[in-house]
C-alpha cells in the first residue's frame, strides 16, 4: 500500500456534431451503458452517465496517471464509432467538451443531476444547461463556441 490518496472526480459533458438529436431514446440506454463500459475499459470509474438526444454528462473518477485530453478523445471515438456501426451511421460528436472537477461533497448530487437530465431538458436546451454549469465553475468563454 503506497502513500499517495486522490480522489480525481470529473463531471464532463459534450454534445452531437452541430447539437443533432441524433441520440434516439430507442438506444439511449444502451448507449449510456457503453459508455460506461469504454470508462471502464481505459481504467477508469463510471459514477454516473445520463444525457438526451444532443449531449452527454459523465460523472467519471480517474487515475493520476490520465491525462483527461487523451481520455476523452478515446471516450468520444470509440462511442462514436459503436453508434455510427449500431445506429446512426452519421453520427459524430462536437469538437471540444467541458470538465470540471467535482468535490467528493458533491457527487451525489452530480450524480442525481445526470439522472434527471430527461426532466432538466424540458425547461432549459443544451446551450442555457452549459453557460449556468460554465457560469457555476468559473469559467469564461467566448460565445461562437456555444454555437
Amino acid at each position: 500500500m503506497g502513500s499517495t490518496f486522490l480522489s480525481l472526480h470529473y463531471h464532463i459533458v459534450f454534445s452531437t456534431k452541430d447539437r443533432h438529436p441524433l441520440i434516439k431514446p430507442a438506444w439511449r440506454t444502451s448507449f449510456h451503458e457503453y459508455l460506461g463500459g469504454t470508462v471502464r475499459g481505459l481504467d477508469g470509474i463510471a459514477e454516473a452517465v445520463g444525457g438526451v438526444d444532443d449531449h452527454v454528462h459523465l460523472l467519471v473518477g480517474l487515475r493520476a496517471t490520465h491525462c483527461l485530453a487523451d481520455f476523452i478523445r478515446e471516450l468520444k471515438k470509440a462511442a462514436s464509432s459503436w453508434a455510427m456501426r449500431n445506429h446512426e451511421p452519421l453520427f459524430g460528436w462536437q469538437d471540444g467538451y467541458a470538465a470540471f472537477t467535482a468535490s467528493a461533497t458533491h457527487i451525489d448530487a452530480i450524480r442525481k443531476y445526470i439522472a434527471t437530465q430527461e426532466t432538466h431538458h424540458k425547461k432549459a436546451d443544451f446551450v442555457t444547461e452549459l453557460k449556468t454549469l460554465l457560469a457555476k465553475n468559473g469559467i469564461s468563454y467566448n460565445p461562437k463556441y456555444l454555437l
